[in-house]
């Protein structure tokens, strides 16, 4: 093409300063979960069954960084940066000490190898912006979230989200209610329940010691809609959800390959 006499556009990389240093080895794994487009889309999904390894170098390193953080009371929060390749490759989702974080308000998790968000981010009140952008093997967040009520900004990919608008990968089968005497709520299995323990309520924050509810419902936050998962200690607990986003599944469900998703996006 010839010369159109209009500068070229210079687009400038944002997360520029969001990247640890590189190593030997990845610094996450990669995943097929959802496909990446309508053909690829496969017929059922479960959630990630990997465990933390908290006696890696990679958790206490990460545990070392958040106590830091909460002790300066610092406002912006990039712990992978100063994480080596391999150690990142070791955290598969945050302490729960992230409830330290208060007055955290931009949170930076680009890039990562996190499978799971804990319910604990939900303490995180100050939190404003919100970028896990390229952390491709979070498929889903939790409920607790929405407990950020500053949170405005937020920058994921949602191509790897369960029930996207963009080509809409089905949920992984939630069991409608779990007993303490069918399992322990202190130690599940995270392929099942998408985590390896649950003790308080994603919607009343009260205790779940006798029954477990979990419902994914879709809602918006900040600057996207999210699948979200919801721990709740009783039905009336679930029956106080709000409607989820126009354009998805319009009440909470228990997904599964059976599901029926709408075809049309919802903003």
């Amino acid at each position: 093409m010839g010369d159109t006499g209009i500068p070229p556009r210079v687009f400038t990389n944002r997360f520029a300063d969001a990247v640890g240093p590189s190593g030997d080895q990845p610094a996450r794994d990669f995943c097929r979960c959802v496909g990446n487009s309508a053909a690829k889309r496969p017929a059922s999904v479960a959630f990630h069954a990997e465990r933390q390894n908290t006696e890696s170098l990679g958790w206490q390193r990460l545990l070392a960084l958040i106590e830091e953080a909460a002790a300066d009371g610092r406002t912006v929060f990039k712990p992978f940066v100063e994480l080596s390749a391999a150690e990142r490759r070791e955290i598969i989702t945050l302490p729960p000490t992230i409830a330290t974080l208060t007055e955290v308000r931009h949170l930076v998790l680009y890039g990562t190898n996190l499978v799971r968000i804990p319910p604990e981010i939900g303490a995180m009140t100050s939190l404003e912006v919100f970028e896990p952008y390229t952390s491709r093997r979070l498929h889903w967040y939790p409920h607790e979230l929405t407990r950020c009520l500053r949170l405005r900004d937020s920058t994921v990919s949602t191509r790897v989200l369960y029930g996207n608008f963009k080509f809409r990968p089905p949920f992984p089968r939630l069991r409608p209610v779990t007993t303490a005497a069918e399992a322990d709520l202190t130690q599940l299995d995270p392929r099942t329940w998408g985590a390896d323990a649950v003790g308080t309520c994603g919607v009343c924050a009260g205790p779940v010691d006798r029954e477990l509810h979990q419902r994914w419902i879709s809602l918006a936050v900040a600057t996207d809609v999210l699948p979200m998962l919801v721990n709740a200690c009783s039905a009336a607990c679930l029956a106080a959800l709000p409607p989820a986003h126009p354009g998805y599944v319009p009440t909470p469900h228990l997904g599964g390959p059976d599901l029926v998703q709408p075809t049309t996006r919802g903003w």
